[in-house]
C-alpha cells in the first residue's frame, strides 16, 4: 500500500478542512458564473443607452471570454509552478477591478477593454480551482466533488442573476458591474483565511521542507502523515501534454470543449437580448437567463448523482445529445415568456451537464503536475468556441438569419463534440474508480 500524500488522501476520508476547500471552490466558480454573465444581464440597457447594433453586441459579449482564453492559457501553467492559492488571491484582484471599471465605462471600446481585463483573472481562476478541488478530493468522491465544483457557475449565475435583475428594475445596466465588484472583492479575505494551498502542489514542489508542510496540513486533515513524497521529479512544462501518452486525449478534449463551448455561450449570451427584442423588460429578460441557469443548476445535479453510477464518458455522451436537440428546438418559436423559460431551462439543463462532466474528466486524465497546465490549456484554446459563439450568432442575426436557422447552426458545435468525446479512448487507470 503506498503512503505518498496522494495515497493518503484517496484512502482517507473527507474532512472538514477537504469540505471547506471544495465549497469555497464552489463558491469561487459561482463568482465567475456571475462575473462572465454579467455583461449579459447588462446587455440591454448598454444596446439601448449606445444603439449597439447585434453584430456590434455579439462582439462585446465575448470580450471577457477572450481574457478568459487568455487567462486560462498563461495563469493556468502558473498554477503548476507558483502555486493554485496565491493564482486565485491574484485573480481576485484582476476580476474586482475589472468589474469596478466596467461600471464606470463610456463608451464601446472601454467596457470591452475592461471586460478582457476580467476574463483575464476568470481563465486563471478556473483552472485554479478546478485542481485544487481534485486534489483536495479523495477517491471516492473525487468525481462527485469536481462536478459540484463546476455547478457553482450556474449557481452564481442563477443567485446574481435575480439579485441584479430585481436591481435592474430600478437602476440602469451599471448596477450589475457595482454590484459584482463588491462580491468579487469580499472574496479575497475569505480566501486568504480558509484556503489553503493543496497537498498535490505541495508535494510536486520537492523543497527541502516540502513534506514537513503536506504532513502539517494532512494532520489538518485529521489523515495519517504520508512517509516520502512522489518519487519522480515533477514537471511544470505544457509540452508534456502533448507526449504519446497525453497527446491524442488533449487534442480531442480541446476540440471537444471548443466545439461544445460555442454552443452553451450561444445559448447564455444571446437569451437577454432576444427577450428584450421581443418587447419585455431587461429585467424580464434577465429573469429567463435565471431560468436558463435553474436548468444548468439541475443538470449539474444530475451529472453529479450519476457519476457515481455510470461511465463518465457515456454520460457526456448522452448529455451532448440532449443539448443538440434542445438547443435546436429552443429557435422553434416561443409565444410567451413562460415557455421562452421553460426552453431555455432545458437547453441549459444539458449544455451545462456536459460542461461539468468535461471538468470531471480534465481532473482526472491530466496528472497532478500539470493538472492546471492541461485544464488551462483545454479551457484556454475551448474558450475561443466561447468568444465564438455570441460572434458567429450575431453577425448570422445581422445577415437576417432568423433564430431557427441560427439555433439549429449554433447546435452544431455540441454535435462535433459529441464525435470528439466518441473518438476519445479513455483506460480504466485513467479515471479512479469511485
Amino acid at each position: 500500500m503506498g503512503n505518498t500524500p496522494q495515497d493518503v488522501i484517496d484512502r482517507g476520508g473527507m474532512s472538514a478542512v477537504q469540505i471547506t476547500a471544495v465549497v469555497i471552490c464552489v463558491m469561487l466558480n459561482a463568482l465567475d458564473g456571475f462575473d462572465v454573465l454579467s455583461i449579459s444581464f447588462a446587455s440591454p440597457g448598454i444596446a439601448a443607452e449606445w444603439g449597439i447594433e447585434r453584430a456590434g453586441l455579439g462582439v462585446v459579449l465575448s470580450m471577457e471570454l477572450i481574457g478568459m482564453a487568455a487567462g486560462s492559457l498563461l495563469l493556468g501553467p502558473a498554477a503548476d509552478k507558483y502555486g493554485r492559492r496565491p493564482l486565485i488571491l491574484a485573480c481576485l484582484a484582476f476580476m474586482t477591478l475589472g468589474m469596478f471599471a466596467a461600471g464606470f465605462a463610456t463608451s464601446v471600446v472601454e467596457l470591452s477593454t475592461y471586460r478582457l481585463f476580467t476574463g483575464l483573472g476568470i481563465g486563471g481562476m478556473l483552472a485554479a480551482i478546478n485542481a485544487m478541488t481534485a486534489e483536495f478530493a479523495n477517491a471516492k468522491y473525487r468525481h462527485m466533488c469536481v462536478i459540484i465544483m463546476a455547478s457553482g457557475y450556474p449557481l452564481g449565475a442563477v443567485l446574481g442573476g435575480s439579485v441584479v435583475s430585481g436591481l435592474l428594475a430600478d437602476y440602469d445596466w451599471r448596477v450589475v458591474f457595482y454590484f459584482g465588484g463588491v462580491v468579487t472583492a469580499l472574496f479575497i479575505p475569505l480566501v486568504w483565511f480558509f484556503l489553503p494551498e493543496s497537498v498535490g502542489y505541495l508535494a510536486q514542489r520537492k523543497t527541502p521542507d516540502a513534506l514537513t508542510q503536506v504532513n502539517a496540513l494532512l494532520a489538518k486533515m485529521k489523515l495519517e502523515p504520508a512517509a516520502t513524497l512522489p518519487q519522480e521529479v515533477a514537471k511544470t512544462s505544457v509540452m508534456e501534454l502533448f507526449t504519446p501518452a497525453l497527446r491524442s486525449k488533449t487534442i480531442l478534449l480541446t476540440i471537444a470543449y471548443f466545439m461544445h463551448i460555442m454552443t452553451f455561450y450561444f445559448i447564455l449570451k444571446w437569451i437577454p437580448k432576444l427577450v428584450a427584442d421581443m418587447g419585455y423588460h431587461p429585467s424580464e429578460a434577465g429573469g429567463v437567463l435565471v431560468w436558463a441557469n435553474i436548468g444548468g443548476l439541475l443538470g449539474c445535479a444530475t451529472m453529479g448523482l450519476l457519476s457515481q453510477k455510470m461511465a463518465i464518458k457515456r454520460l457526456i455522451q448522452l448529455a451532448l445529445v440532449g443539448a443538440v436537440i434542445f438547443v435546436a428546438y429552443f429557435g422553434q418559436g416561443q409565444s410567451d415568456l413562460t415557455q421562452l423559460a421553460v426552453k431555455a431551462g432545458t437547453a441549459g439543463f444539458f449544455t451545462n451537464a456536459v460542461i461539468v462532466a468535461l471538468y470531471a474528466l480534465f481532473a482526472h486524465i491530466f496528472p497532478t503536475n500539470v493538472r492546471a497546465g492541461g485544464t488551462g490549456l483545454v479551457i484556454g484554446v475551448g474558450r475561443g468556441g466561447a468568444t465564438l459563439g455570441p460572434v458567429v450568432a450575431g453577425f448570422m442575426f445581422a445577415l437576417s438569419f432568423g433564430l431557427e436557422s441560427v439555433a439549429i447552426l449554433m447546435a452544431c458545435g455540441s454535435a462535433i463534440a459529441f464525435v470528439a468525446i466518441s473518438v476519445l479512448k479513455i483506460n480504466q487507470s485513467d479515471i479512479p474508480s469511485a
